[in-house]
């Protein structure tokens, strides 16, 4: 298997999990979209909360925060920082996982027939394997799963799925006008086209989120680790 892939797959599963499940933690903890739940987490945490500032909750606190976020949803900001988490928590697991599946390999011959060769190799191997989890790169996944998520719908905007509709003479404008004469007329519910619009007029749904943290999240990964084995 190929150096690197365990890391990768870990980065994209940790950005969307993390994005996915953010809601759930919520709920859990008692962050729910009728309010905070009595006798949970979230209940202890508000009760604290407001002991601490003389009876109330102070608005932009961390109560108020997840409270905001467990009734309305994830923001596009808060989306960003969960799935920069989940990403390079998924970057360490992936890459120990990865540290640990080259380092069982079975030695070559030549390496039996030279004990001190081949102590000297695995140490150089061990070396190259633990520069794929390096500060680096935890960095470039966190900032490219954020920055994917936010910088999304200004992309939208920029090729024409815009709040009122298709702007005329745009990318998407002449992707609806593709879509139309293959579809005989029409564009199709659910197709591509379809979705970007809604996505455009509506915004970015937690799905389409979590996947859009997942591709930055493995692309930051994928050049962070390349960079590094170029230095």
């Amino acid at each position: 298997m190929k150096r690197g892939l365990f890391t990768i797959i870990g980065v994209a599963t940790g950005a969307v999990g993390a994005v996915v499940l953010a809601p759930v933690a919520l709920t859990m903890a008692g962050f729910t979209s009728a309010g905070i739940a009595a006798g949970s987490l979230a209940a202890s945490m508000m009760s604290s909360a407001a002991i601490a500032n003389g009876g109330g909750v102070a608005a932009g606190s961390l109560v108020a925060l997840l409270q905001s976020a467990g009734a309305a949803g994830l923001s596009a900001g808060a989306a960003a920082a969960v799935a920069s988490v989940g990403g390079a928590a998924g970057a360490v697991v992936g890459g120990a996982a990865d540290l640990l599946s080259h380092s069982k390999r079975p030695p070559s011959p030549e390496e039996e027939d030279d004990e001190e060769e081949e102590e000297m190799e695995m140490t150089q191997e061990l070396i190259v394997d633990l520069r794929w989890i390096p500060v680096i790169t935890l960095i470039a996944t966190g900032a490219a799963a954020a920055g994917a998520i936010v910088a999304a719908p200004a992309v939208l905007t920029a090729a024409g799925f815009t709040a009122g509709g298709i702007a005329a003479g745009s990318l998407a404008s002449s992707l609806m006008s593709a879509a139309a004469v293959a579809n005989g007329g029409g564009v199709a519910a659910g197709g591509v086209v379809a979705a970007l619009q809604s996505a455009g007029a509506a915004g970015i749904p937690l799905a389409g989120q979590a996947i859009v943290g997942a591709v930055g999240a493995t692309v930051g990964a994928v050049v962070s680790m390349a960079s590094n084995y170029t230095v």
